[in-house]
């Protein structure tokens, strides 16, 4: 059998590309360097994905990346402002494809497959709905570092404050057009006090409930300040602290 000869690799690009260029030429197609290198890219990606049926993971990155490449250049005219979501999402679906065949050695490329699907999600969807683009993206991210939190609850607790922190940022950037700076200020702490109260919940860090108690005081008093009683809310308070301080110091002294 004849050892496979790179050259017939060229030739038969050399052969494709004249072709093209000829029917562009005599007037049967347009753009045949278009044509001519997403075929090219399109083919090299698929090559480099044939090899994952051998177990060579790592060459889903550049088979996705070069497939999506080639679809980005093929894509009609009409449809060029997707190609930034094709694009993204195509790197992004090698890194799902890496997460997904061996989740519990590779949960970390979870966090790119998010940012990822993220930032092509947006860009899909700030076409018709531009207001929603950042809440998608961080609420995406969000997203995914919930799911590494999942891969392993125990040693990836940590993942749920980026979770939430991300998740309450997302949120914010609707509240924040619909209310005053300082009501969404209380829906960003009270976020925050969702999240450490998970945080004590779910993972077990006891810890946790006082940074939850803060926020969250903080959070309602910023929420309240929407309804008419807020100014008597904020006497209340001040008036509780300061009986609980000197209450502290007289019993403290006896």
């Amino acid at each position: 059998m004849k050892r496979f000869d790179p050259g017939i690799v060229l030739g038969v690009l050399l052969l494709v590309g004249g072709g093209l260029a000829l029917a562009q030429a005599l007037g049967y197609l347009n753009n045949a360097s278009g044509y001519f290198w997403g075929g090219l890219f399109l083919a090299a990606g698929l090559a480099f994905l044939t090899m994952l049926f051998g177990g060579h993971w790592w060459s889903a990155f550049p088979g996705f990346t070069l497939a999506a490449l080639g679809v980005l250049i093929l894509l009609p005219e009409s449809l060029q402002e997707f190609g930034g979501s094709v694009f993204l999402g195509g790197i992004g679906l090698s890194f799902w494809y890496v997460y997904f065949t061996a989740r519990t050695e590779r949960w970390w490329a979870v966090i790119p497959a998010g940012v990822l699907t993220a930032l092509a999600v947006m860009i899909l969807a700030t076409q018709q709905f531009e207001e929603f683009g950042g809440m998608i993206f961080l609420g995406g991210i969000g997203l995914s570092f919930f799911i590494v939190y999942l891969t392993d609850r125990a040693e990836r607790w940590w993942a749920l404050i980026p979770a939430g922190v991300l998740t309450t940022l997302a949120g914010m950037t609707v509240a924040a057009d619909q209310f005053g700076g300082f009501q969404s200020a209380g829906f960003f702490f009270f976020g925050l006090a969702i999240t450490f109260l998970l945080v004590a919940v779910l993972a077990g860090m006891k810890w946790a409930y006082w940074p939850a108690l803060a926020l969250g005081v903080m959070g309602v008093l910023g929420i309240a300040s929407l309804l008419q009683f807020a100014n008597y809310l904020w006497a209340v308070v001040l008036i509780a602290a300061g009986g609980f301080v000197l209450f502290r110091y007289f019993t403290a002294n006896r």
